[in-house]
């Protein structure tokens, strides 16, 4: 194990805690989320972590590669068991976890860009990737899957140095995964457990969104829709006001900037 990952230090900052106080930790895998929901199917319990020092097929929404060279960066799945409820909310929480993580431990202005892409100075440090099993209308599993961009040199990346950053890059100076770690599951722990508390979660949630009162085109499938994004329900969903005044409410989608 990277000696930047402490399972024993960390075991002893989530003690007592659902999430993250059993981590299972791999040097090198294809995908977190492929181990996680294996693991979820045979009957992990709720709260079990599946880190990597590195991901040989690391994906983001939309199946895009998610860059993920070893001893850099952050890159777990999470299981978890919430109500159909919950995990509406689910997606906030993580997000904004993701945002208090990084400004408690690096002091860097995080904000989210709808629906869950963390960035600093409107570049990507940070993606959400939450896949779910239903059966006969109850949840098996949820496993939701966090990339976060530690200590990666962007420009050793061509594919991505101009729409990503690290949070190293950012502060100028390395950045301690293991800090970055234990800070993120400490935050989703606590939210996890107030996740009824729907008003206070969106209302913090909506205060890190950097999308609201932009002109933005969003994809939804192979239907395109654009306008200025307003606001966002306690769901999360975008409301968005088109050109002719009409309102789409919109609960997922890719995101891009109109000029």
């Amino acid at each position: 194990m990277p000696g930047d990952l402490d399972l024993r230090r960390l075991r002893g900052r989530l003690k007592g805690c659902l999430i993250g106080f059993q981590t299972l930790f791999y040097a090198s895998v294809p995908s977190t989320m492929d181990v996680a929901r294996r693991k979820a199917e045979e009957g992990a319990p709720e709260g079990t972590v599946v880190l990597a020092d590195q991901q040989t097929r690391g994906r983001g929404r939309f199946r895009r590669r998610w860059v993920s060279p070893p001893g850099t960066n952050l890159y777990l799945s999470i299981i978890l068991r919430p109500t159909v409820d919950e995990l509406r909310l689910l997606n906030m929480a993580t997000s904004l976890a993701v945002v208090r993580a990084i400004r408690s431990t690096a002091g860097l202005a995080a904000t989210i860009k709808w629906p869950n892409d963390v960035r600093l100075r409107e570049l990507k440090v940070g993606g959400i990737l939450i896949d779910s099993a239903l059966s006969n209308g109850q949840m098996r599993w949820t496993i939701v899957g966090v990339g976060i961009n530690v200590n990666l040199d962007p420009a050793e990346h061509p594919e991505i140095a101009s729409i990503a950053t690290s949070l190293a890059k950012e502060a100028g100076h390395p950045v301690s995964r293991m800090e970055v770690l234990a800070a993120f599951l400490e935050e989703l722990n606590v939210l996890y457990e107030t996740l009824r508390s729907r008003e206070a979660l969106a209302k913090e949630w909506k205060s890190f969104l950097d999308t609201l009162g932009k002109t933005i085109q969003v994809r939804i499938g192979k239907r395109i829709e654009r306008g200025v994004a307003q606001d966002v329900d306690e769901a999360g969903n975008l409301v968005l006001v088109r050109s002719d005044g009409s309102i789409a409410t919109l609960a997922a989608g890719e995101v891009t900037l109109q000029s």
